[in-house]
């Protein structure tokens, strides 16, 4: 008995996975340094027959301190960038300095590793213009030469392991690019996966995982590094990003750096200790990221850089201020440094879109380094906080359509105005079709560009036509700015003349557009929600649907115009709810500042008993709730 305990003891203990890794810090001065007194691995070059190339190929092989043919050792493959060819690692990189000294330090397992050229032609040398198209696709060729030459040729001449467990593939820049792409399209083939700085080689998140649940069952450690200020950052942050909205574990880390071997050796020193090893997931969310640039940022700026925590730093130059102050809702006091730059890392920022401005010597002004958005009554800059829930507004490869402007002379105002239009994929190939359209409107201090750019109108449709949950529609973004005090009655009746007279007859006379109530929907956030009460309860001969983002009737400023309203309700409700198909209002949640008169708004059409659906969708009076308001809204419409 008690040997049969023993024995299921060590079972256990054996059974249990003993996670030997924590967070690998980053490289110390020093770990590049050849080192006198400790083993040492091989530098060799290999000759390989290409069957894909039709001519034997180069490799380097590196086998690790006390290499033995009598023990069976793990690969990986390193590949080297657009520039370079199989020698690229050894002279810009220095691997077998790197990984002698882990060795000597007992951080990483004993591997093999392969650095061949991954540039698959016959004249492989990285001579001429490199850009070259058949020297670009050469560097997609060699997956076929890596897979069905390479890996069996260093199978049959060393004594590796041959199974996906024992084989990883990393590489720097294009070689990132291709360890993504044929690492993540092989996943058969390798189980450790790393991507150096990865080039704009790198295929789209979706088509590199297509099925995110098959890579969580499979892959043993995707590793994802750049440099915080190498312009090709943006395509290791797209598909962190997507791997991030659809929970696939991996590691992303963003250091001090830009596009050179600095971050390449250090990604390899970093990468080579957690490979071949048993694996903790739990630890991968604590690797650092320094700060990668905004995507709202003008091309190639590097500030305002964004962290892992969604705290920003924001750095300005001007070296004659005396004060510099961001205002991101609360504002915060940018530090000055001798030569002329201020500083200043902020608080964690919600996820989503942001307003915000540079006050300079108390001076509202837009940040340079960031794209302009018409907010706040006047253009400012802002900034996308990623967000995990956001994939379905995510730029993807399906039928995408078109936003367009239009411009129209309005008897009403007196003047020429503008608004955007929305048309879904297939608008211009399908000329005998029409379409229903909805109309939707800005909040304050904004206008017709709102729902365009800062609430991703088309992004969210095109990714809800090709799913088959939206009707293919117009979406029509008005300019509700007409003069006058934004929430005054005289403006809200200009503006329901405007949409009533102008707009929906030019709209069904310019565009493909189905006609009568049952083809219209009217909908607003904010401002737009108090237009879309004013307008839509009263013209539901006009409309079937309206939805009322963030809004309802501000008290006690529109007491008046709320109690006539109830009014109209409450002699017509049999007819407003014949034919409404849909009253639906959504609010931020309790933090939403239009949150205690939507409340009030409810409890009055439930005495009235006017049928509508409520939502909540936390984020306060943000774009984050307006986008998903939208996305959610349209799947109801027209069907």
């Amino acid at each position: 008995m008690k040997k049969t305990i023993f024995n299921l003891t060590i079972l256990l203990l054996f059974a249990i996975p003993v996670f030997a890794q924590g967070i690998i810090e980053h490289a110390a001065p020093g770990f590049d340094s050849l080192r006198a007194g400790i083993p040492h691995g091989r530098i060799d070059t290999i000759s390989y027959n290409s069957v894909t190339v039709g001519n034997p190929r180069k490799a380097l092989i590196y086998t690790p301190p006390g290499f033995s043919k009598k023990s069976k050792y793990p690969v990986l493959y390193l590949l080297h960038g657009i520039g370079g060819d199989e020698k690229e690692w050894l002279k810009g990189g220095t691997p077998q300095v790197v990984l002698d000294n882990l060795y000597a330090e007992g951080k990483i397992e004993p591997m093999i590793v392969v650095m061949p050229n991954g540039r698959a032609m016959k004249d492989d040398r990285a001579t001429g213009n490199i850009m070259a198209p058949d020297k670009v696709q050469a560097f997609a060729t060699f997956e076929k030469d890596l897979l069905n030459d390479l890996i069996p040729y260093i199978q049959k001449k060393y004594p590796v392991y041959t199974d996906r467990e024992h084989r990883a593939v990393a590489g720097l820049s294009m070689g990132g690019g291709q360890s993504l792409n044929f690492g993540l399209g092989n996943l058969d083939k390798f189980a450790w996966i790393g991507g150096f700085s990865s080039a704009p080689n790198t295929k789209i998140p979706e088509q590199l995982v297509p099925d995110p649940a098959e890579a969580r069952q499979k892959i043993k450690l995707l590793w994802i590094s750049c440099g915080a200020s190498d312009g090709l950052v943006s395509f290791s942050k797209r598909t962190h990003d997507y791997l991030q909205r659809n929970n696939v574990p991996h590691i992303y880390y963003i250091e001090p750096g830009v596009h050179d071997f600095k971050v390449w050796k250090n990604g390899l020193y970093m990468f080579s200790q957690l490979i071949f090893k048993p694996v903790d997931t739990a630890t991968f969310s604590k690797y650092p990221v320094v700060g990668a640039p905004a995507a709202t940022n003008v091309r190639n700026a590097k500030y305002p850089q964004i962290l892992a925590d969604h705290r920003v730093i924001f750095r300005v130059k001007a070296p004659e201020a005396q004060k510099v102050q961001v205002d991101l809702g609360r504002k915060y006091d940018l530090v000055k440094d001798t030569g002329g730059l201020w500083t200043v890392t902020t608080d964690s920022i919600g996820e989503g879109f942001h307003y915000y401005s540079l006050l300079i010597d108390g001076v509202a002004v837009a940040d340079p380094a960031s794209e302009t958005f018409y907010g706040m009554g006047r253009m400012a800059s802002g900034i996308e906080i990623p967000f995990a829930g956001g994939s379905y507004y995510a730029l993807r490869d399906v039928p995408h359509g078109d936003i367009r402007i239009r411009k129209y002379f309005s008897k009403v105002t007196g003047s020429w105005r503008q608004l955007y239009i929305y048309t879904p994929p297939g608008y211009d190939a399908n000329t005998n079709e029409k379409y229903p359209v909805l109309y939707i409107l800005h909040g304050g201090g904004e206008d017709e560009t709102g729902w365009a750019t800062q609430g991703k109108t088309d992004l969210i449709l095109d990714n809800l036509i090709a799913a088959k949950k939206a009707a293919p529609m117009l979406i029509v973004m008005p300019d509700a700015n007409v003069g006058g005090a934004a929430f005054d009655e005289s403006v809200l009746k200009t503006f329901e003349s405007e949409l009533k007279d102008i707009i929906i007859p030019l709209v069904e006379k310019s565009y493909r557009a189905e006609t009568g109530a049952s083809h219209r929907a009217l909908a607003g956030l904010s401002m737009g929600g108090i237009h879309t009460l004013y307008t839509g309860i009263k013209n539901t001969e006009l409309f079937s649907y309206l939805g009322v983002f963030s809004s309802g009737w501000i008290q006690a400023r529109q007491a008046d115009i709320a109690a006539a309203q109830y009014d109209f309700m409450k002699t017509n409700a049999a007819m407003i709810n014949s034919n409404l198909k849909a009253l639906w209002i959504s609010m931020g949640g309790k933090e939403d500042i239009a949150y205690r008169n939507c409340q009030l708004m409810l409890t009055k059409l439930d005495e009235l008993n006017i049928k509508h659906t409520y939502s909540e969708y936390p984020g306060g009076h943000t774009w984050p709730v307006w986008r998903n308001n939208l996305f959610n809204f349209a799947q109801l419409l027209f069907k």
